[in-house]
């Protein structure tokens, strides 16, 4: 296997992100083993896939057992810049420099037949431009001069109101010498059709009023993309491009039926609501290998959103209707980031990487709203209703950050690495608009990741890090509130601060005998500072207003247990089955009641488990995946100034029924949210503040989207 780690690194060096490896092709063999283990790396080669006739990446890692621990992630910072821990997919080494174009959208597009083998690295090394406490999944495309491949896709889905909303993808792969190319297409189906009935009773528990109300969103996602790698004698480029875009239309129709024994009453209403979003991203990197092996590497990326939503509701009468609200918001969200990083040995079996990175992001907002209530004059702006003042509506957020780091990797032993990092980040934050306000912040973030081999099949992973969040720039002006009627907006908060934590990961792992599973189980615990949630910010006793802020310290921790193996020894030969089980706690003192509480939405457990099966026999595969969490007594709850919300989960059930027919053509069947699950919700109302303990109503509420088939039809060319 060290054989094997010497020519992923000779890859690292000359091989471009979407490119081929430079190694002679692995002849394939009839009855491969499914993955040889050393202390670093498990190496599922390509030809132990060809008895599943997998059409794309996706499609062989989901046959590795425990694949999802590698790809749940172990840095998370947050989703702040580039960072180290930005990823966990690679691509001939390489990650794809891109957000929403990064390394795991590529699975679905990469041709089977171009992979030579699918490696999960468990070591760190200064090779490797992915930080964190987890695995690294590295995906080694075949050697050859020129190749081209066509991935299709289309599909229909149909929802519970019987509509049927088509879709398609198409990519195209290839390689032409040093040029290495994917272009991606697709129209991605995300119609949504719910019903949402609701009851409310007043603190005597006598049913006050019912609703019930359907909602379509007639929405389809455009997306384009293309990635580009070029390799030079020395150095290699990328380039990462990508164009979405959406307008959907969704469409509200709503009963009220008051139950007051006084004044029993019907009320009918619609609501016609537009959005819509573009976005694009372009990313990039460049490297340069020196003859001494150090090695220079600049990174960027530039995106841009920029939506808007128009909400519209009308009062129904016998003979006409009347518009009595109009709320519209717009946003446009911009980021900037370079990073650039110089990376050399210092003595054997150690290294360094020093590097900066700048960033740039901004975010402009805006909100709109107008009702019936009389005052002023009627605007045109304001959907011809009179305009409502909204305070902070109108907001430009900027910050330019700035980060400084230097890691140090150190091969211990054959068996043990150590890698430590440093990094310093400066910010300001400047806002503009109806509120003017400039911070600036400064942070030290360490970072220390051991790992030990025990044995090729136990290893140990000990992880602490501080992390920074990522600031929602929405949080800083008012927002809109479309999951309650009686609230149209939401309160901004300028001073709103990054929330800083302390991260403390234990792992063992365990990976069974002759390769059928994986067993994990990890320990962590968290220390946050300046945990964000919702605050007090009201501007009178009179008139309530809450936005999220800074509530103060508090902890979190758990365990989460993760098994993952074939069944081959129960008589069901490539059967793959996987169970997880999280148990946490957390605790901090909530901001309006002043009692300790957990976190918002947080659950004392939940659980996770997937079967499929592979009946090669008949080319056909069927599984589902099940997941529940704790439903009483865990506190999963949002206290605001005026009221408080309880979420009831229900279990989630799918199911999967997949045929390779004629000419490498796959069927597949996708029945989601099999079980037909209700979303349901309890709110209390008070009448003033929630402190105060006056209950005024209490409202029962379930939203139910319905099942959803899928019919896929695939192939490659």
């Amino acid at each position: 296997m060290k054989r094997r780690l010497a020519s992923f690194f000779t890859i690292l060096a000359l091989s471009p992100s979407l490119g081929l490896s430079q190694n002679p092709e692995s002849p394939t063999e009839t009855a491969p083993e499914p993955a040889s283990v050393d202390d670093l790396s498990v190496v599922y080669e390509a030809a132990y896939f060809d008895q599943f006739q997998p059409v794309s990446v996706n499609d062989m890692v989901s046959r590795i057992p425990g694949i999802g621990l590698a790809l749940g992630g172990g840095g998370g910072g947050g989703g702040r810049g580039l960072g180290g821990g930005a990823g966990e997919i690679l691509i001939n080494g390489q990650r794809i420099t891109g957000k929403s174009n990064e390394g795991r959208s590529q699975l679905s597009r990469i041709s089977a037949d171009d992979v030579d083998y699918i490696e999960i690295i468990r070591g760190t090394s200064e090779e490797i431009d992915v930080r964190g406490g987890g695995q690294v999944v590295n995906i080694v495309l075949r050697a050859a001069q020129s190749r081209s491949s066509i991935a299709a896709e289309i599909s229909t889905d149909r929802m519970q109101d019987s509509k049927l909303a088509p879709g398609a993808r198409l990519s195209y792969s290839g390689q032409n010498g040093n040029l290495n190319y994917l272009f991606h297409i697709q129209s991605d189906p995300n119609y949504v059709n719910q019903v949402i009935r609701e009851s409310s009773f007043d603190p005597e528990g006598v049913a006050t009023e019912r609703r019930l109300e359907e909602s379509t969103r007639d929405q389809t996602n455009y997306e384009t993309s293309v990635n580009l790698g070029y390799q030079f004698e020395k150095s290699m480029v990328q380039l990462n491009a990508l164009y979405g875009q959406t307008a959907p239309p969704t469409d509200i129709t709503r009963g009220i039926i008051g139950l007051a024994e006084d004044n029993p009453s019907v009320n009918l209403e619609r609501e016609a609501n537009q959005g819509r979003r573009d976005n694009w991203e372009l990313g990039g990197d460049y490297e340069y290998s020196f003859d001494n092996r150090s090695k220079f590497r600049f990174l960027f990326i530039v995106n841009d959103r920029d939506f808007d939503f128009t909400r519209e509701r009308f009062q129904l009468g016998s003979d006409e209707e009347t518009k009595d609200l109009f709320l519209f918001s717009a946003a446009r969200d911009r980021e900037r980031i370079a990073r650039s990083s110089y990376t050399f040995n210092l003595l054997a079996g150690q290294a360094i990487e020093t590097g900066v990175e700048i960033a740039q992001t901004i975010r402009d907002s805006e909100i709109r709203l107008g009702n019936d209530d009389e005052g002023g004059e009627p605007s045109a702006a304001h959907g011809g209703l009179f305009p409502v003042d909204v305070d902070n509506a109108l907001s430009s957020v900027e910050e330019i950050r700035s980060e400084y780091f230097a890691i140090h990797n150190w091969q211990l032993t054959d068996s043990m690495s150590l890698e430590t990092a440093l990094v310093y980040e400066s910010s300001e934050i400047t806002q503009s608009g109806d509120v003017g306000n400039s911070r600036s912040f400064g942070f030290f973030k360490p970072r220390v990741d051991y790992r030990y081999n025990l044995t090729e099949s136990l290893q140990f992973r000990a992880t602490a890090e501080k992390t920074v969040s990522q600031l929602s720039f929405s949080d800083f002006s008012a927002t809109t509130d479309n999951s309650d009627d009686d609230q149209d907006t939401i309160a901004g908060n300028p001073n709103i601060r990054q929330e800083q934590t302390w991260r403390y990961d234990l792992n063992l792992e365990y990976r069974l005998p002759n390769n059928i599973g994986v067993l994990n189980s990890k320990f962590y615990y968290r220390d946050v500072s300046d945990v964000i949630d919702r605050i007090d910010v009201s501007p009178s006793p009179d008139n309530l207003q809450s936005a999220r802020g800074n509530i103060g310290n508090g902890t979190r921790y758990g365990l989460n247990l993760d098994a993952s193996t074939q069944l081959s020894y129960l008589g069901l030969p490539n059967a793959l089955f996987t169970v997880r089980l999280g148990i946490n706690e957390s605790e901090l003192l909530d901001p309006f009641l002043g009692i300790e509480r957990r976190f918002g939405w947080s659950r004392r457990w939940n659980g996770r488990t997937e079967f499929r099966h592979d009946v090669n026999k008949y080319n056909l595969s069927y599984g589902f995946n099940y997941s529940t969490q704790a439903r009483e007594g865990s506190n999963y709850t949002r206290i605001d100034v005026f009221d408080i919300e309880r979420e009831i989960p229900d279990y989630d059930l799918n199911l999967f029924f997949e045929k390779r027919a004629f000419g490498g053509v796959t069927f597949r069947f996708d029945m989601r949210n099999a079980n037909d699950r209700n979303f349901c919700r309890e709110r209390t109302r008070f009448d003033g503040a929630t402190v105060d303990g006056i209950v005024e109503e209490i409202e029962n509420s379930c939203r139910q989207p319905g099942v959803r088939y899928s019919l896929k039809i695939r192939n490659t060319f």
